[in-house]
């Protein structure tokens, strides 16, 4: 029998179900009696055109993405769009960017480099621990869109909710990374302009970057962006304006065959993945509460069901958990370099019962060590 596999906490490049790794472990040198790895075929050849249409259209099923989005296969990953959105919408040359963690600063920091930047909220001096009130946001009504990250993955704060901009008198369109929490939750669409995301988190390798953008901002960029990177071209293209990350896409397309015929709790499909996640969440931020040793520092109602950054009271215990936690198959636990401390990240790949098992080690952590 083989030996039970590892609970893999990691961030990003995340785990993946293993029906999608056994399944491209077996198609890995033949893909449906093609005689072609998936890596070896033409982009623009039958198979893999096969390939990225049945993926898009599971895509769009799963998100339940209306009709007037393009989706659109790109690369350079969330980073890359921080440069590449501003360089297709800021036509006025204003934006404003909800900063509420680092990567929304990120974002902020690199749109400033083609536009006017107004940062409406920076919760950087508490810490990235909560998210103001949509009653407090001075948001200008003339600019080119707003940017918010939707779960910020460094410091565990998620909006419970996207925010409806014309109900705040703006109606400039809402931008949206959600890179860390895609898939992994219904979005209200109609409250979005455009929407991007790094696919390692929920959706496949890294490599990928899933656009999700409403067809009437489909228009020329900024003189200054580069042709591959114009969201107008690559949607006129079919994502094949140059050569796509073919095998990131595929693996995708695997996931998303997965993710809608996931069950949970008498539910199927993103619906499932949605109840599963917040009882994991629920699980592990109820042992954080009580525990006497660990605990989270995020305001309750902004905190992440993705990424769940605690930390030791005693932080000089910090190492020797992380290295005990390994030794148990509890992977990837130890928090982002700017941050220190721990970090469990509960994407739709983490079953329930390694939560259960990360909990269970942590209470028996606490009895020896608290």
């Amino acid at each position: 029998m083989a030996a039970a596999r590892p609970f893999n906490f990691s961030a990003g490049p995340a785990a993946l179900p293993l029906p999608v790794l056994e399944r491209a472990a077996a198609e890995m040198t033949d893909w449906q009696g093609s005689g072609m790895s998936v890596m070896e075929m033409s982009h623009r050849g039958p198979e893999f055109q096969s390939i990225i249409r049945k993926a898009e259209g599971d895509l769009r099923q799963l998100q339940g993405l209306p009709e007037d989005f393009a989706i659109l296969f790109m690369q350079g990953g969330a980073l890359a769009e921080n440069a590449i959105v501003p360089l297709n919408l800021a036509h006025k040359g204003r934006v404003d960017v909800l900063v509420t963690g680092s990567w929304s600063a990120k974002s902020a920091n690199e749109a400033a480099r083609y536009a006017d930047v107004q940062r409406v909220v920076d919760t950087k001096p508490g810490g990235y621990l909560d998210i103001p009130p949509a009653s407090t946001w001075a948001l200008r009504t003339d600019v080119d869109y707003v940017h918010l990250c939707s779960n910020e993955t460094i410091d565990g704060v998620e909006f419970a909710e996207l925010p409806d901009l014309q109900a705040l008198g703006c109606q400039a369109p809402l931008v949206v990374d959600c890179s860390s929490n895609q898939l992994s939750r219904p979005f209200d669409w109609s409250r979005v302009g455009l929407a991007f995301g790094g696919a390692q988190k929920n959706i496949g390798p890294a490599g990928l970057t899933l656009v999700y953008v409403r067809r009437e901002l489909l228009r020329s960029p900024l003189p200054a962006c580069p042709t591959a990177f114009s969201f107008e071209t690559v949607a006129r293209e079919g994502s094949m304006f140059n050569t796509p990350p073919t095998y990131a896409i595929y693996l995708a397309g695997l996931v998303f065959e997965w993710a809608l015929g996931f069950e949970y709790a008498g539910l199927r499909g993103l619906a499932a993945l949605e109840a599963q996640n917040r009882d994991k969440a629920a699980r592990l931020y109820g042992f954080l509460d009580r525990s006497a040793l660990f605990f989270n520092p995020v305001r309750p109602d902004v905190r992440s069901r993705m990424n769940v950054p605690f930390f030791l009271r005693e932080s000089g215990l910090t190492d020797t958990f992380l290295a005990q936690a390994g030794a148990a198959g509890l992977l990837q636990l130890k928090g982002h370099k700017s941050k220190g401390g721990c970090r469990a990240s509960l994407y739709n790949a983490m079953p329930l019962a390694g939560v259960q098992a990360l909990v269970d080690f942590m209470q028996d952590f606490e009895r020896r060590h608290g």
